[in-house]
């Protein structure tokens, strides 16, 4: 590791990773209408894991992207290198990396979109952080509009289960993926992509700010806002599991509508109150090096999250897909998610970066560079 290197985006990515996780494995191995229906306990930790990691680290994942770009950008430009090129290739190879996860891994990838709000960021890269903050803000009731019209067309756009089609061979399981992808890519642009891109440019905005310099003035701002964004996030984020857990009901619809414009304003705020406590705990504890470079390497440890999760669930695998109810997966989502982490953590520690990190980085800056890089 770099000596003096700022390790918190390295906790930040961790905290994101196994969230994410989190979300994604009931995705993977619970049936969409699952023969025995869930007890009690299944009901508590999915009404959880809806109020409290829904919708949450995937932002603080988009956090760092746009963090990212200004880094890259200061990087390119000490090296003397063409970051406009540099930039392209790097957006066009996480794109490839997406559409092939999302086939032969997870339909819900979110790599393909971060390649496409990448680009959206682009023009906004000589702001001030002050007016990117705005930008941030501004794009929140955007995202409330998706959700509104997601919430409108719910039976249209809600992909069934990824691990409807995981009962045969691989190849059978990749047609199910690409088959399902179209339906669950619309669906994450609407219920993503908005607060991603959020996201992404709240994340510039700090780069610009140094946010992740101890004792900042943004820094400070967020803990003392802490509290009072915890007490509303966590209300409005109750309510949205509330409605999508049937804890609340009505005929019309309308409580579907309120709970999911509910989590495009509590997400955010959550998002935010983790971010500043996993800040105040990464100055507090140290974390174990093979840990830290996981977190360095999230693009492998996210993509092998989903291959783990497949051998699992697919029939070319365990096929204990439909096996568990939530109680069952969230003790197996974690389990998942550190695993991933210890994979990746050692594949960095003999190689120096992990794979997937070495083959973007290589599409980035080319054989040459890359290699003297």
């Amino acid at each position: 590791m770099t000596s003096g290197r700022n390790h918190s985006v390295d906790v930040v990515r961790l905290a994101a990773l196994i969230g994410i996780c989190v979300v994604n494995i009931p995705f993977m191995g619970l049936a969409t209408a699952p023969a025995v229906p869930a007890g009690a306990f299944d009901q508590i930790v999915m009404f959880a894991v809806n109020a409290l990691c829904q919708a949450k680290f995937f932002l603080l994942f988009s956090f760092i992207f746009g963090w990212g770009f200004e880094i890259q950008e200061r990087s390119a430009a000490r090296a003397g290198a063409d970051f406009p090129r540099r930039y392209g290739r790097r957006l066009i190879g996480l794109a490839i990396l997406g559409c092939l996860h999302a086939i032969l891994v997870f339909s819900g990838d979110i790599l393909l979109i971060y390649a496409i709000l990448g680009l959206l960021l682009w023009p906004l890269r000589r702001l001030e952080s002050r007016t990117l903050w705005r930008v941030a803000l501004c794009l929140v009731p955007i995202a409330t509009v998706g959700m509104m019209l997601l919430a409108l067309a719910w039976p249209e756009v809600l992909p069934r289960s990824a691990g409807s089609g995981l009962g045969g061979s691989f190849l059978d399981s990749s047609r199910a993926r690409l088959a399902d992808w179209p339906s669950t890519l619309g669906f994450l642009l609407f219920f993503q992509g908005p607060l991603a891109f959020a996201a992404f440019v709240a994340g510039l905005a700090a780069a610009k700010a140094d946010f992740f310099a101890s004792g900042g003035q943004a820094r400070y701002r967020l803990g003392k806002a802490t509290p009072w964004l915890f007490v509303v996030a966590i209300t409005l984020n109750a309510f949205y599991a509330a409605t999508d857990g049937g804890w609340l009901w009505s005929d019309d619809g309308s409580l579907a509508l309120s709970g999911l414009c509910a989590l495009s304003l509590g997400a955010p705020m959550m998002a935010a109150v983790y971010l500043s406590a996993i800040l105040s705990l990464s100055e507090r504890m140290r974390l174990p090096p093979l840990l830290v470079l996981a977190g360095r390497n999230s693009l492998t440890s996210y993509v092998l999250q989903g291959v783990l999760a497949g051998f699992l669930f697919g029939g070319y695998g365990l096929g204990l897909f439909g096996q568990f109810g939530h109680q069952a997966l969230f003790g197996l989502s974690i389990l998942v998610a550190f695993v991933a982490m210890l994979m990746t953590g050692l594949a960095a520690s003999y190689l120096g970066r992990a794979p997937l990190e070495s083959l973007l980085r290589l599409v980035t800056h080319g054989r040459q560079q890359n290699s003297s890089g």
